[in-house]
């Protein structure tokens, strides 16, 4: 059966069956809408559900925010993780000076490399060595940005910190001499000794008299001993001859052409000459003497008027300057022992650490560490001034320090703390 329904202005025709249903879906529309706009989660207070436009605008630009805000954090969280996967690459400076940085074939090892490798682990750094000639140019390339960071035994000093910054120290050294362990003293040393005391001007006029005095007796000779060589030549090697034995030994055998007062000029010359030879031996006693007791040198008071070898740009090299001793610098420790060998310097003056341990490492050389250790300082790796590093490799050295990790470095090295 049809059933005629007006809705508005219009009449609709619908089976029977369907209006029935249609109807219950109706009923349940009104009263969910009812429901809506009774209830509301506000505290649990009823209001008004319904938004208008503007409401709306405001609810979809807030929603869009937030989104927006996770989208960023979750970017950052993305970057954040890739940072920290992705190992940093650095430039390392690093000078080679055994045992703390020992170049073999392409690589480095010693103490300060694995000291260096040991903090870059912690701080996710790959490092790319890059090796100078000298402290000086590798503290230059640090300073202007050439590399990133210093690996060496580089002392911490006032001058250095004001272009560099340097890390947390993580070893205790000094300065020490190094010298030739034969202290003979050749015939050069004893001459410039003797002209240094002035000897040297005083035995020229001691040759001269006997040149005068050869001479002169020749020619007395020719005049008043009819038996005398006829020939100048022969006259004056005869003279001389005993003009020498008598100013060097006190012994001569010539005639007596004046009895006795000949004999008085003879006794005269004779205390002329003991004299003559007192003089030149004890000057040359003297001189050999003084000349040994300088030449043991046992610290770096003894330095003064010598030529002193050190490694160019080293803290050993401005500390000789400032005590205005004269220097010779070299690169390498190997160079300034070679140099001290063929004595063309009279010491070393180094590091502590490096001078015993070349001195270990090479016992067939005639080489000698002598006195105390003086000038006390401390290596640390150096950055480039401001960088974001600096801070965290100090405290990964602090670490390793309070670990022990340090301390068995120092041993496995050196057996023992230098």
């Amino acid at each position: 059966m049809n059933r005629r329904v007006r809705h508005a202005s219009l009449d609709v025709h619908e089976p029977e069956g369907i209006l029935r249903v249609s109807g219950k879906k109706q009923c349940i529309r009104n009263h969910c809408l009812q429901a809506s706009q009774e209830l509301t989660i506000n505290n649990g207070f009823p209001m008004d559900y319904r938004m208008d436009a503007r409401s709306s605008r405001w609810m979809g630009c807030l929603f869009f925010l937030v989104a927006l805000l996770s989208c960023l954090l979750a970017v950052g969280r993305a970057d954040a993780q890739s940072m920290q996967s992705t190992p940093q690459v650095i430039k390392v400076g690093v000078y080679v000076s055994p045992p703390f940085v020992v170049k073999e074939g392409g690589g480095y090892s010693g103490m300060a490399i694995e000291l260096w490798q040991k903090v870059a682990a912690e701080l996710a750094i790959v490092s790319k060595y890059e090796e100078f000639q000298n402290d000086a140019e590798l503290v230059e390339a640090v300073a202007n940005g050439t590399v990133h960071a210093a690996v060496t035994n580089l002392s911490v000093t006032k001058s250095r910190a004001q272009n560099i910054d340097f890390t947390q120290p993580w070893f205790d050294a000094g300065l020490r001499v190094m010298v030739h362990s034969d202290t003979r003293i050749s015939l050069m040393d004893i001459i410039s000794d003797l002209r240094d005391a002035g000897h040297l001007r005083n035995f020229a006029w001691i040759a001269v008299a006997i040149l005068v005095a050869t001479v002169l007796m020749t020619a007395f000779d020719r005049k008043f001993d009819p038996e005398f060589h006829q020939r100048w030549r022969d006259g004056l090697a005869d003279n001389f001859f005993h003009v020498t034995s008598l100013a060097t030994k006190g012994e001569a055998e010539r005639k007596n052409l004046f009895g006795w007062v000949g004999r008085i000029g003879q006794g005269l010359w004779l205390l002329g000459s003991l004299a003559v030879i007192a003089y030149v031996a004890s000057a040359i006693t003297s001189v050999m003497t003084a000349s040994h007791i300088a030449n043991q040198i046992n610290s770096v008071a003894d330095l003064q008027r010598k030529i002193v070898g050190v490694l160019s740009g080293s803290a050993a090299e401005d500390y000789m300057k400032a005590s205005k001793i004269r220097t010779m610098p070299f690169n390498h420790i190997a160079e300034a022992a070679d140099a001290l060998v063929r004595r063309e310097v009279s010491a070393i003056v180094g590091d502590n650490p490096v001078l015993e341990y070349f001195s270990h490492i090479r016992p067939h050389l005639p080489l000698d560490v002598v006195g105390s250790t003086f000038h006390p300082q401390k290596y640390g790796f150096a950055f480039t001034a401001g960088s974001p590093l600096t801070k965290p490799a100090s405290l990964s050295i602090i670490g390793l320090q309070e670990s022990g990790e340090i301390e068995k470095l120092r041993i496995r090295y050196f057996g023992f703390k230098p």
